[in-house]
């Protein structure tokens, strides 16, 4: 599943086991939290990246449940 193996996120302080990990797959990404490694969440590049960018200018998806 894993192409390239995982990187961890620049914010992982001290190389410790809170980190967010991204690794590529064959058509989209992985993502873990480097505490539970066995609990992984893939995804599309376009999704990941709406995401990402929709973290930075704080936009909200409308819909849901509020939280």
């Amino acid at each position: 599943m894993i192409e390239n193996g995982w990187q961890r996120s620049s914010f992982c302080g001290g190389g410790g086991n809170n980190c967010v990990e991204l690794a590529a797959t064959g058509d989209g990404v992985a993502l873990r939290e480097s505490d539970s490694p066995a609990e992984v969440l893939v995804t599309g590049r376009d999704a990941l990246l709406s995401l990402i960018r929709g973290v930075k200018t704080g936009a909200r998806a409308s819909g849901g449940s509020g939280h």
